[in-house]
C-alpha cells in the first residue's frame, strides 16, 4: 500500500478580522447619514385670509382688517377715527368699539383681525394701553405693523 503523502501545510490562523467589519459599519452609517439629510419635513400652514368667509346675512358690514394707529402724542385712532383723549389711561371708547366689532364678527362667524400701527416716537406705555383695551374686548388675533397703514 502506498501512502499518499500530504504536503505539510502551514496552519494559518488569521483570527477575527475587525477591519472589514468597521468598513461595513462605516458604509451603513454613511448611508443613513445621507438619507437623513434627504428627508423633507412637510409643514401644513392653514391660513385664513381676511374676506374669504361667506356670510349668510349680516346687518353690519365687517371690515377685513381693523387698524389701530397710535400717534406720537398718544392719540389712538380706530380705522382713522380718533377715540378717547391722548391723556386717557383707560381707553374705554376703544374697548367698547372693539367689543361691538367682536360681537358682530362672532354673529357672522368670522374672526376679528386687528393690526396695530405705532409710530416710532409713540410711547410703549400707550401701546400697552391699547393691548389692555384689546384684552377687555377679548380680541386675541393681533399683529403689529411697521409704518403707516396704506
Amino acid at each position: 500500500m502506498k501512502r499518499s503523502r500530504k504536503k505539510p501545510t502551514a496552519e494559518v490562523n488569521l483570527g477575527f478580522q475587525i477591519a472589514p467589519m468597521i468598513d461595513v459599519v462605516f458604509v451603513i452609517m454613511l448611508y443613513f447619514m445621507v438619507m437623513a439629510g434627504a428627508v423633507q419635513v412637510e409643514n401644513a400652514h392653514n391660513t385664513k385670509l381676511p374676506g374669504t368667509v361667506q356670510v349668510e346675512s349680516s346687518d353690519t358690514p365687517m371690515p377685513d382688517e381693523i387698524a389701530i394707529r397710535i400717534e406720537d402724542d398718544g392719540q389712538v385712532y380706530l380705522n382713522d377715527d380718533p377715540l378717547d383723549t391722548a391723556e386717557a389711561k383707560l381707553l374705554n371708547e376703544l374697548a367698547s368699539n372693539l367689543n361691538q366689532l367682536r360681537e358682530s364678527s362672532d354673529a357672522s362667524r368670522s374672526e376679528v383681525l386687528v393690526t396695530i400701527y405705532a409710530n416710532e416716537q409713540a410711547k410703549y406705555e400707550r401701546v400697552i394701553d391699547v393691548l389692555d383695551a384689546l384684552t377687555i374686548a377679548k380680541i386675541t388675533n393681533v399683529t403689529f405693523q411697521a409704518g403707516a397703514p396704506e
